[in-house]
C-alpha cells in the first residue's frame, strides 16, 4: 500500500508543488519517515498528527497560510471555529479518516477521503465552492490598515 501511496502521489504532485501535510503522514520511525519523504516529489511543510511520533517537537499542529489570497488553517484535528472562520477561511484537517461531515468550509483532506490522492488547492477550490458558508460568517468585513482582515 505504501508503493501505491506513494505512485499516486508522484503522479499529480510536481517537483515545484508545496504540499501540507496534514498529519499523521506514517506510525513509522523517523529513519524510514525519511525515506518515504525522499521518494516524495515537491516541497513539503507538515503538521503533527496524532501517530507522527517521527517528527520533533518542533512541529505544531496547527498551521495558518494564505494561498492566492485564500486564508486557510490547516490542522490534523476539524474543528467547529478556527482562526478567522467568521472571516471567511477555510479548514483542512485529516484525524477522521472521511468519517467526520465538514461543517461550513472545511475538508477532510486525508488521502483515505480523498481516493487515495493528495488535493490541490483547485481541487479544494470547487470543493469549497458546494459546501455552506461558515456559520458564525461575518458579512460585512473590516480591513485592518494592512489591507487583513481581522
Amino acid at each position: 500500500m505504501d508503493d501505491a501511496l506513494i505512485a499516486n502521489y508522484n503522479s499529480v504532485v510536481k517537483p515545484e508543488d508545496v504540499v501540507i501535510h496534514v498529519g499523521d503522514f506514517t506510525l513509522a520511525p523517523k529513519e524510514i519517515a525519511k525515506r518515504y519523504i525522499a521518494r516524495l516529489t515537491g516541497k513539503h511543510v507538515f503538521i503533527r498528527g496524532s501517530h507522527d511520533r517521527w517528527m520533533e517537537n518542533d512541529y505544531t499542529y496547527l498551521r495558518e497560510f494564505k494561498i492566492n489570497g485564500q486564508g486557510i488553517v490547516a490542522c490534523h484535528y476539524a474543528m467547529r471555529v478556527w482562526p478567522k472562520s467568521h472571516y471567511g477561511t477555510w479548514q483542512v484537517f485529516a484525524h477522521s479518516h472521511g468519517r467526520l461531515k465538514p461543517e461550513g468550509k472545511q475538508w477532510d483532506v486525508g488521502v483515505d477521503n480523498n481516493n487515495f490522492f493528495p488535493v490541490s488547492f483547485d481541487q479544494l477550490i470547487e470543493i469549497m465552492k458546494g459546501l455552506p458558508d461558515n456559520f458564525n460568517l461575518v458579512r460585512n468585513r473590516v480591513k485592518d490598515n494592512l489591507g487583513d482582515e481581522s
